[in-house]
């Protein structure tokens, strides 16, 4: 069904007033360009991409000596490099306040809560900066940290960052050998752990853990007190010392800051490693720092003090993302432990006692409070709130109705996608244009986002790979361990000659946004009719019986079939009645060919640590193939629901 109506509208006063506003008429002035609304804006970003990128540069007033060229080889995606001549540094860059205002408030769920001055932040990165140098680190060299999303791990990483060092980073709830299969493959200098973390009201050590790990990684280990006893832990271990032993002889001073290449490496994520051992995708300081001021200012209006928080852990990209607002002056608003501890209310008296100005979260969270029948609109002050923005899967078309009707009528709310291989954005948030229904708002600036056919032709109005044609700041220096760069060519770049293939099944729309529909890889091909699963989703998860789902194709008859697990609300079971009613939901929302074959309830479903529901790992244990990598999930027994089932017999 076509929408006719927008959810939301920016009035004229907030166009007006809008820093994508200001940030065009600054590009056409400087330029001497006609760029008379935001898809010429759009375009010209393409068009001239140096000259885009060196107007976020200088309207954003990063530090650091730009240099004479902006971008170099521009249109040899693998060989583009942008300001080639520049130095800057990334700590540097995030800094930039200093006083009694608050830069960092905390909440461990409702067992700690803490805040942190800028002048804080700056006295223990500057301990932390003159600890690390006195172990050797430095330039190039890599520290790791299991750590809870709180105040002393952004320290860390901007000490890192500001001596040129490597940050990479996991959450406390990795199991041993995921934590070794990430960290073990970067050979860290120092490794950082907390001593334990709350989830869902209870305690969670990582003693035992951190013993395993440690003599594996071969380096000093720093332990952050936190839930735990990090002196006992930090004894127990051959090359162990607390943070408070670490950094208490030195006084804190300015901080330092490496001058450093634009391209030299700021970040070592990883993908989810559900297919195997995980990527280790290396990031760049000047490519990352652009890309999120680009976003946050402009895209999300992120300006001096707002309160910015995003639900996230120091395992998914979305913690950089979080990280980078200081650079905007953003206070950051940090939580670490389930949303649902105590209760669903959590977060949400968090920001209405904060003010959030932009909260950040996940489709699954918002699908979770409104099946959960929370309603925020109705118990909090969320006055403040200007931006909601949601990212990890598709948001379905209801989620979007949830915010307007149950949260905020008033709100802008932004589905945004893109991932760990860029860390930010392909397609976001506007500002300056309306909401849609199940639309996400449209591309990032600067990003030459389309969707194409097989064949590599561009198409409107049917669904095809997400692509961007032209080089852009935050693509990945290249992959760890990856010397003549056989293995980062391959992830992107071998479906289309000189295009970057992002993996997405998606669609533009006829507002100019797009909606994704699913993984690639995941996608379903019945009868030859490629199908995205979040169609599915969209509609049987609107059901109250149902209270998640995850579909795979099944390989069956030379051809593939559709089977649809589900997990049902509570109290419910699944019979003949309410197969019937799935089956006539997706058949009348979707389509006859998007109406699953079997529907087969289970007790829990698959997912990575971020979250993200892993229908490729079930489709492999459908299949009686190995699932190579289960120290990704945070449920891997749950994989063994869907083994050598007798209703995919016949």
């Amino acid at each position: 069904m076509t929408e006719t109506t927008p959810l939301w509208t920016p009035t004229e006063a907030q166009v007006a007033s809008s820093p994508m506003t200001r940030f065009r008429d600054y590009c056409a002035v400087k330029n001497a360009v006609d760029l008379p609304d935001h898809d010429a804006f759009q375009q010209w970003s393409i068009d001239a991409r140096g000259a885009f990128w060196s107007a976020v540069w200088d309207f954003c007033g990063v530090r650091g000596i730009k240099g004479a060229r902006d971008l170099i080889h521009g249109d040899v995606m693998l060989d583009a490099r942008f300001f080639p001549d520049a130095t800057l540094n990334f700590a540097e860059n995030l800094l930039v306040r200093h006083g009694e205002g608050d830069a960092l408030i905390f909440r461990g769920e409702d067992k700690v809560s803490y805040r942190w001055s800028w002048d804080q932040l700056h006295s223990m990165v500057s301990r932390l900066q003159q600890a690390f140098r006195a172990m050797d680190i430095g330039k190039g060299d890599r520290i790791a940290a299991m750590m809870p999303n709180m105040p002393e791990t952004i320290a860390c990483m901007l000490a890192a960052s500001s001596i040129g060092a490597i940050w990479s980073s996991c959450s406390p709830d990795f199991g041993e050998q995921g934590v070794l299969d990430r960290f073990g493959q970067i050979e860290p200098k120092l490794f950082i752990t907390c001593d334990a973390y709350w989830y869902n009201g209870k305690l969670q050590d990582v003693s035992d853990k951190v013993r395993a790990v440690a003599p594996k990684l071969g380096c000093p280990v720093m332990v952050v007190k936190y839930a735990g006893d990090a002196e006992a832990l930090a004894a127990s271990l051959p090359d162990g010392r607390t943070m408070d032993a670490v950094t208490i002889p030195y006084t804190a001073s300015p901080v330092s800051f490496e001058p450093l290449p634009f391209s030299h490496p700021l970040y070592i994520l990883f993908s989810s490693g559900t297919t195997g051992v995980p990527k280790c995708i290396v990031h760049s300081a000047g490519g990352t720092l652009l890309q999120h001021l680009k976003e946050h200012r402009f895209h999300s209006g992120v300006s001096d003090g707002d309160k910015l928080f995003y639900f996230t852990t120091c395992g998914w990209m979305m913690w950089n993302w979080l990280a980078s607002g200081l650079a905007s002056g953003a206070t950051l608003c940090l939580f670490d432990g389930s949303p649902f501890a105590p209760d669903g209310n959590v977060l949400w008296d968090y920001a209405a006692e904060e003010k959030f100005a932009v909260f950040g979260t996940s489709a699954k969270y918002i699908d979770a409070v409104r099946k959960g029948g929370i309603e925020p609109l109705k118990t909090h002050d969320l006055s403040e709130l200007r931006l909601i923005t949601s990212t990890g899967s598709p948001l379905s078309p209801e989620g979007f109705s949830f915010v307007y009707e149950g949260i905020k009528p008033d709100v802008q709310l932004a589905s945004i996608s893109g991932g760990t291989d860029i860390v930010s954005c392909f397609v976001l948030g506007n500002p300056v244009k309306p909401v849609w229904r199940g639309e996400i708002q449209g591309p990032g600036l600067g990003l030459a986002v389309d969707v194409w056919d097989d064949a590599g032709q561009p198409v409107r109005g049917e669904k095809g790979e997400l692509v961007c044609t032209k080089a852009f700041p935050s693509m990945p220096v290249g992959f760890w361990n990856d010397k003549d760069g056989a293995k980062y060519k391959a992830a992107y770049f071998e479906r289309f000659d000189n295009i970057w293939c992002h993996g997405d099944f998606a669609e533009w729309t006829e507002h100019g946004g797009l909606i994704i529909h699913g993984r690639s890889d995941a996608t379903l091909n019945p009868g030859g009719v490629r199908i995205g699963t979040a169609e599915i989703y969209n509609q049987v998860e609107q059901l109250d019986e149902v209270a998640e789902a995850i579909c795979i194709g099944q390989d069956w008859d030379d051809d593939v079939r559709v089977i649809l697990f589900i997990r049902l609300a509570p109290g419910v079971t699944l019979d003949a009645e309410l197969d019937k009613k799935i089956k006539t939901k997706i058949r009348v929302g979707a389509s006859p060919r998007h109406v699953p074959a079997k529907i087969i309830a289970v007790a829990d479903i698959p997912r990575t640590k971020s979250g993200k529901i892993v229908e490729l790992a079930v489709r492999e244990v459908v299949h009686g193939r190995p699932v190579k990598n289960k120290e990704a999930l945070a449920n891997p027994e749950a994989l063994e629901l869907y083994s050598g089932l007798d209703a995919l017999k016949g």
